[in-house]
C-alpha cells in the first residue's frame, strides 16, 4: 500500500506568524497533534502539541485558563516549530513510512511532493489500517 491511499488529506495548517492561541485552538477543536506550518502551500515546518505544551508554561505556574490563553497570544509559531521537518512522498510504501516513524521517534509525517504538502500520515492512520486489515 502506498502512503497517498491511508494519508489524510483534508490537514489543518498554520503559518509562521499565527499565534500559538491559533495552534491550541485547532489542536483542541480538531483533536490532533501536529500541525504543518506552511507558506504559500508549501511546508516550512510543524508545530506539535508537545511544543504548545513547552511553551504553555504559564499553565504550570498555576495560570488560569485565560491567563494562559493571553500568554499563547503573544508567542508565534516560528518561535517553536520544528523547520527540519522529517518527510514522506505519496508514492512511499506505507512500511517504509512505518520505519521512518520508528527511526525518527516522530509521530507523524508530513506528505509532500517538490515542497508542496498534499497530506499527514499520522499514527492513527496506521493504527487505523491495522485495526480495519
Amino acid at each position: 500500500m502506498r502512503v497517498e491511499e491511508l494519508m489524510t488529506t483534508d490537514v489543518a495548517t498554520v503559518e509562521r506568524n499565527d499565534e500559538l492561541s491559533v495552534v491550541d485552538d485547532l489542536i483542541k477543536m480538531k483533536r490532533i497533534r501536529h500541525l504543518p506550518v506552511v507558506e504559500k502551500g508549501r511546508l516550512v515546518g510543524i508545530v506539535t502539541q508537545r511544543d504548545l505544551f513547552q511553551a504553555g508554561l504559564s499553565n504550570a505556574m498555576g495560570f488560569g485558563e485565560k491567563a494562559r490563553k493571553e500568554f499563547l497570544g503573544t508567542v508565534v509559531v516560528k518561535e517553536v516549530m520544528t523547520d527540519e521537518v522529517v518527510t514522506v512522498g505519496p508514492d512511499e510504501t506505507v512500511k517504509n513510512a512505518a520505519k521512518k516513524m520508528l527511526e525518527h521517534k516522530i509521530g507523524c509525517l508530513p506528505v509532500v511532493r517538490e515542497g508542496k504538502l498534499l497530506g499527514i500520515l499520522t499514527e492513527t492512520d496506521l493504527v487505523r489500517l491495522l485495526v480495519d486489515s
